[in-house]
């Protein structure tokens, strides 16, 4: 079955300290819309039905799942990605943890990219030092694959189907974490208008994909 794992509650809200993603899980209510408004460097959020891929999958076959390997780098040859790839966890205030700038990381607790479920890889957009392993994100279109590669040598390819751009406080939970069975991937970085006093993004991109 692939869900996100128990430790993720009944909201996810995206925030960013510096230049930095991070996504915050608690209790909490989703706040509502800002009042401020902002225009979007991507595809306007969807008011379209979700992909199949996003919807909820019927109940799980009892077969056993193959052991995925775990993932160890990432590779987007249509925006010059190829890094480095590793876990993340979450902090003590229940927000998930970051990489480092220059690198990618995967969201431990849930599914690994190429198991069942919708696994979740996010990266910096940028910082003070110049573009960072997502600074080109937005611009990835339907049909361009993303390559996984796992620590056993073994490779797994998706396809995107779409992305979109969110105000953080707007994060598509419903849609990132769906209850779903397929090899899902879901990319997620910062991007929106900059907040020069908040030194900080006011919106996240999301890429959805699926196993080629």
């Amino acid at each position: 079955m692939a869900k996100l794992a128990a430790a993720v509650a009944a909201a996810v809200v995206g925030a960013v300290l510096g230049f930095g993603l991070v996504v915050v899980l608690s209790e909490r209510s989703v706040p509502g819309p800002a009042s401020v408004p902002v225009s979007l460097a991507t595809s306007p959020p969807s008011s379209e039905p979700a992909e199949p891929d996003e919807q909820a999958s019927p109940a799980p076959s009892k077969s056993p799942t193959p052991k995925v390997a775990e993932p160890v780098r990432v590779v987007i040859p249509a925006i010059d990605v190829d890094s480095e790839l590793v876990p993340l966890g979450l902090n003590d205030d229940e927000s998930m943890e970051v990489p480092n700038f220059g690198l990618a990381g995967w969201y431990e607790p849930g599914p690994r990219p190429g198991a069942p479920g919708p696994a979740v890889i996010a990266a910096h957009v940028d910082s003070v030092n110049g573009p960072d392993v997502f600074f080109r994100l937005q611009e990835l279109s339907a049909g361009d694959e993303i390559t996984v590669t796992h620590a056993d040598g073994t490779d797994t390819t998706f396809v995107v189907r779409r992305s979109e751009q969110q105000l953080k406080e707007d994060l598509p939970v419903d849609r990132i974490w769906n209850d779903t069975d397929e090899v899902a991937l879901r990319l997620i970085t910062c991007g929106g208008n900059f907040d020069p006093e908040a030194r900080s993004y006011k919106s996240n991109v999301i890429v959805y994909a699926r196993q080629a």
